[in-house]
C-alpha cells in the first residue's frame, strides 16, 4: 500500500519509466473514494485531462509568447544555421525554378499602371522590366540608368533570391498552451492530384523552400487547385494550426490615408516583391509546425508561406522596419503594395536610389516584371489615381451598369455590396439608395418596384461617367 501523501511524486516517477508496464501498484485516490491501481488512475487521469485540455483550448487565452523576434537568442551551431547559409549549396538546382510556378498572386495583379508601358531590358533579354511611355527621353534613360545600376535587385530566379535575415525578421507561430498537437488524417488524392503533388513538391524542394521532416507533431494534408490555366497549385489545410494560433492585431495602415497620400502626383514607381512573403524565413523551432503529408513524403517549410493565418501582419512589420524613415514622404506601404511618389523626375530619381538602398541592406529582391517605372497613374489597393486626382475604378462601375434588375434578396445584399465599394464617388449614396435598402428587411416581402427600378437606373447612369475626386 503507498502513502497518499506519497503518492503523486510515485507516479510521476513511474509516468517516465517503464516500471508501471511490469508492476501493478496500488494506492488511495480521493476522486475514487477507494483504491486502485496504478494503470486505472493513469488511465482516468490522462482521459481528464484531455478533456480539460479541450476545454480551455476552445477558450480566449491569450499567449505569453512573443509573435516575432527581432534578435536571434541561440548560439550558432550547425544545426541552428539560418536557411540561407544551408541552402548554398543548392544553387545549381534552384536556378531552374521561376517565380511563376510558386507565386501564388500573379493570377490577380494588385497594383496596375494606368497607361501604356514600354519594356525596359537590364543586362539581357531576360531579365526586363517596364517603364511609362508619357516620360521624355531624357528622363526616361535618367531611370533606366539607376534600374541598370541596382540590376542586383531584380531576381529572375528563385536563386537570385536570398531572403531577409534571420536576425532582422522570422514568422513566429504563437500557439495557445492549451492547444493539442493535430495530425490530420490522411486524405485521398486522385491519380492525377498525386501526381501533381508529386511534381511541386519537387519544385519548392528544388527552391529550398521545404525540407522533408521524419518525427512530426503537426501534420496537415495538402489541397491541389487546378488554376485557370490548367496547371496545379498545392496548397496546405492548415485549418488546425491556425485556429490554435492567436490573431496578430498589428495595425495595417488606413486604406483612405494610403490612397489620399500617393494621389496628385505627377510621378509615381509601383514595386513588388519577388515571392515577398518566401523571402521571410520561418522561425527555426516553428518550422516542424508547418509539417504537411503527400503520398511520397511528409516535408515542412522554411519559409512563410501564404497559407499561414498572420503573415500579412509580419510583412508589415518588415514593411514598416524597412522604410521607417520614408513613408508618407516618398513613399507608401501596404503589405506587399509598395508605391514611390513624387513630383519632379530628379526628385523621384533620388528617392528610387534610396528605396534600392534600402531594399539591398536588408536584402529584399523585387520581380522585374511586376514592376512599373514613371508612370503618371495606376491602380492601387482597388482605386485608380493620377496626378489630377482619384477615379472609379471602372470594372467595379461595369458590374452595376452592364447588371440586371434584382429579382431576389441575394442579388440585393450584393447590389449594395458593390454600391458601398464606390460610396466615396457616388453623393448622398443612402438617399439614392433608400427604395432598395427598404427591401433587407426580413418584415418586408421582396418587390422590386417601379421606384426601384427608377433609382437603379439613376445609379447606372451616374456611374456611366463617375466624377474624379
Amino acid at each position: 500500500m503507498i502513502p497518499a501523501g506519497q503518492c503523486q511524486y510515485i507516479l510521476q516517477y513511474l509516468a517516465r519509466s517503464s516500471i508501471y508496464q511490469q508492476v501493478e501498484s496500488y494506492c488511495f485516490d480521493p476522486s475514487f473514494g477507494h483504491e486502485v491501481s496504478f494503470r486505472q488512475w493513469r488511465h482516468c487521469n490522462s482521459a481528464c485531462r484531455s478533456e480539460r485540455e479541450c476545454y480551455v483550448a476552445s477558450l480566449k487565452v491569450e499567449p505569453t509568447r512573443r509573435l516575432y523576434t527581432t534578435t536571434s537568442d541561440r548560439s550558432p551551431s550547425r544545426r541552428d544555421r539560418s536557411p540561407e547559409r544551408r541552402s548554398r549549396g543548392r544553387g545549381s538546382i534552384r536556378h531552374l525554378i521561376a517565380l511563376v510556378d510558386l507565386d501564388p498572386r500573379l493570377d490577380n495583379p494588385r497594383m496596375e499602371a494606368g497607361e501604356d508601358l514600354q519594356p525596359i531590358f537590364l543586362r539581357d533579354k531576360y531579365r526586363k522590366t517596364h517603364m511609362g511611355t508619357s516620360l521624355k527621353q531624357d528622363d526616361r534613360e535618367a531611370i533606366s540608368k539607376t534600374l541598370t545600376k541596382n540590376v542586383d535587385l531584380f531576381a529572375l530566379t528563385v536563386a537570385d533570391m536570398l531572403g531577409v535575415k534571420s536576425d532582422v525578421i522570422t514568422h513566429h507561430l504563437s500557439v495557445y498552451k492549451e492547444a493539442g498537437l493535430i495530425a490530420q488524417k490522411k486524405i485521398k488524392l486522385g491519380e492525377e492530384r498525386r501526381k501533381a503533388a508529386r511534381v511541386e513538391t519537387d519544385k519548392l524542394v528544388q527552391a529550398g523552400f521545404i525540407q522533408k521532416v521524419r518525427y512530426t507533431t503537426w501534420l496537415a494534408n495538402v489541397v491541389m487547385v487546378k488554376k485557370s490555366n490548367g496547371k496545379w497549385r498545392i496548397c496546405v489545410d492548415y485549418t488546425d494550426l491556425n485556429k490554435a494560433c492567436p490573431k496578430d492585431s498589428y495595425p495595417l495602415p488606413t486604406i483612405d490615408r494610403l490612397v489620399d497620400g500617393a494621389v496628385g502626383h505627377q510621378i509615381l514607381s509601383f514595386l513588388d516583391a519577388y515571392s515577398g512573403y518566401n523571402q521571410i524565413h520561418m522561425h527555426y523551432h516553428d518550422r516542424e509546425k508547418t509539417a504537411f503529408r503527400t503520398y511520397s513524403d511528409n516535408f515542412f517549410y522554411e519559409v512563410m508561406l501564404f497559407d499561414l493565418k498572420i503573415v500579412g501582419a509580419t510583412y508589415q512589420r518588415l514593411m514598416d522596419y524597412v522604410f521607417h524613415d520614408m513613408i508618407g514622404r516618398n513613399v507608401e506601404v501596404y503589405v506587399d503594395n509598395i508605391v514611390v511618389k513624387l513630383d519632379s523626375c530628379e526628385q523621384h530619381i533620388s528617392d528610387l536610389k534610396e528605396v534600392f538602398q534600402a531594399l539591398r541592406k536588408y536584402r529584399m529582391r523585387l520581380n522585374p516584371e511586376k514592376c512599373a517605372f514613371g508612370v503618371e497613374g495606376g491602380k492601387f489597393l482597388g482605386f485608380m489615381f493620377t496626378n489630377r486626382g482619384i477615379e472609379a475604378n471602372p470594372e467595379k462601375c461595369k458590374a452595376i451598369t452592364e447588371r440586371r434588375s434584382p429579382n431576389g434578396l441575394k442579388e440585393i445584399q450584393r447590389l449594395i455590396g458593390r454600391l458601398t465599394s464606390l460610396s466615396r464617388f457616388v453623393p448622398k449614396l443612402v438617399e439614392r439608395t433608400r427604395p432598395i435598402i427598404k427591401l433587407l428587411k426580413k418584415t418586408t416581402k421582396f418587390e422590386w418596384t417601379d421606384e426601384c427600378e427608377q433609382n437603379f437606373l439613376q445609379l447606372k447612369a451616374f456611374l456611366a461617367s463617375p466624377p474624379v475626386i
